[in-house]
């Protein structure tokens, strides 16, 4: 009888036994669930999705971090023994793509660089028109970078992706960056701020001393970069670190044209694939060469709207100052040619000022399926004036990436240029939902031939409901001195004309037709 008790007794210990957890299995399974990684030098674990909660503890980069929850631009994770939040900014996929071997140079000036692929996220840094960075990874919409060490998003409309450059050789120092954290830097590399006071402090971390302050708009040598923070060199060559989200970067391009002017020339940086390179600074010249974005060039001289540049086999050639950007990334006025008479089917010693509607903190109208007006019609106003730029026009866009200008500032800017025409676009919307169609709207007596002449091109061209030229009291036309028109391209509000307005497809054929307008109502002036 005893044996038989001990019998089942040790049956039961070894089903017991059985069925409890091994603690080294479940440490491992837990380990496997790690989705995010440190991606910072440190990173601290807060009570909460926010700057101002308690630290739980402090994380070290490429410690595991699995996500259990998100609130805006903060994780809720779980680490170890630990559970807390973490800004999302300073993590990483624990399968993080490598940088593919394409790089991504920017068409635009304040290009917005997110942590997410999505308009509503933090903006981690901007690029100005030209910056280049590599690519990591791309969807249909968006790109994501690393600009200077920094990871994020940024748009695909305003950049432009091309394949790196094979190089013959490489730097031995190249060898050793990956024994260290901080990333070496381009030796002509600046960091502007962009606050209004930001600390410098002994080392890339928030909790070492405090070394010194900058202020709005200085620039400084970057020295290096780590993670999120820059080394700058100031204050009688001092070095000390400065978060990099309150600053942006450039890269200063020295000339090596020969020159007699004391004036140290600037150089140009192309933004568009297939930019032309011609022999003469008209559109009509022989084309020498088709070059792409990202390719810098000495300027040797200016005529016109083009720019008279040094090409590597001591030639020269001119290319369009509206498909370039300049070193110092200054706005230049184009001026107009009097002496030379425009010709029949040709914009030449025009000065069109395209007005994209609505920017920055000014969203304009949003459909009825979450476009946002203000990124549209840029988009539509960027294709326009590619168009009349093509045709010999001198285009002046009253604003080239997601900022907010004044409506009384883009009317000084037509007077300013004494421009031949304004035209200003924009996506309508109302509370109706049938209501459709688009609308071409005019205020002054000498402004309504040149609406009339805009609404017929786009008539022949789109197939929505035509609603006709109008009279309309727009500031941007009332004000206005020059020939202006506000254009109206279909109705926002409408889910199904939505669907239709915001393609591709309809920015090309509505810009067509724009600029057919424009052309023929020139033509007619000539007559």
């Amino acid at each position: 009888m005893r044996t038989k008790i001990l019998h089942s007794i040790m049956i039961f210990i070894l089903m017991v036994t059985i069925a409890m957890p091994n603690k080294n299995f479940v440490q491992k399974a837990s380990a496997d669930t790690s989705d995010l990684k440190v991606a910072g030098t440190i990173l601290h674990l807060r009570e909460g999705p926010g700057l101002s909660y308690p630290i739980i503890t402090t994380l070290e980069e490429g410690d595991p971090l699995s996500s259990i929850g998100r609130e805006g631009d903060w994780i809720q994770v779980k680490t170890g023994n630990y559970e807390g939040w973490v800004a999302s900014w300073l993590t990483a996929p624990t399968n993080a793509k490598q940088a593919l071997d394409k790089t991504v140079i920017a068409q635009v000036d304040r290009l917005n660089i997110r942590t997410e692929p999505d308009i509503s996220s933090a903006v981690l840094g901007q690029l100005s028109t030209g910056n280049q960075a590599n690519l990591i990874e791309e969807n249909s919409e968006w790109a994501k970078i690393d600009w200077n060490g920094q990871t994020g998003w940024v748009s695909k409309d305003y950049v432009t992706i091309n394949d790196n450059p094979k190089k013959e050789t490489e730097p031995k120092e190249d060898a050793v960056e990956v024994t260290t954290t901080t990333t070496p830097v381009n030796k002509d590399t600046t960091f502007t701020i962009l606050v209004d006071v930001l600390n410098v402090r002994k080392k890339p971390d928030l909790n070492t001393k405090k070394v010194g302050t900058v202020t709005k708009g200085q620039a400084f040598k970057v020295m290096a970069q780590e993670h999120n923070w820059v080394q700058i060199q100031y204050n009688d060559k001092k070095t000390g670190w400065v978060y990099s989200f309150y600053g942006t970067f450039s890269n200063k391009v020295k000339s090596t044209s020969k020159t007699s002017s004391s004036k140290e020339l600037e150089s140009v940086t192309i933004i568009y694939n297939g930019t032309n390179l011609r022999t003469d600074a008209s559109t009509d010249a022989e084309v020498v060469e088709r070059v792409d974005a990202g390719i810098n060039y000495p300027i040797v001289g200016v005529k016109n709207d083009f720019y008279e540049i040094q090409l590597d086999d001591e030639k020269t050639a001119f290319v369009a100052n509206w498909v370039v950007t300049t070193s110092s990334n200054k706005a230049t006025i184009p001026q107009k040619d009097k002496e030379e008479p425009r010709k029949k089917g040709t914009l030449n010693g025009l000065t069109i000022v395209v007005d994209a509607g609505h920017g920055g903190n000014d969203h304009g109208t949003t459909g009825q399926r979450g476009t946002e007006e203000k990124g549209i019609t840029l988009k539509t106003a960027t294709l326009l004036a590619s168009k009349l730029s093509a045709a010999g026009a001198n285009v002046v866009m009253t604003r080239e990436s997601d900022e907010y200008v004044a409506l009384r500032k883009r009317v000084s800017i037509a007077h300013q240029y004494e421009a031949d025409a304004f035209i200003s676009l924009h996506y309508d919307a109302t509370d109706d939902s049938s209501i459709n169609g688009f609308t071409s709207y005019y205020m002054n007596s000498n402004q309504k031939g040149l609406a009339e002449a805009i609404h017929d091109g786009l008539s022949g061209k789109l197939e929505l409901r035509d609603r006709g030229t109008q009279q309309g009291n727009y500031l941007v036309l009332r004000e206005n001195r020059q020939k202006a028109v506000l254009i109206e391209l279909g109705f926002l509000s409408n889910s199904s004309e939505e669907r239709v307005i915001t393609t591709a497809k309809f920015r090309e054929q509505a810009t067509l037709g724009i600029y057919q307008g424009i052309l023929n109502y020139f033509n007619k002036q000539e007559e």
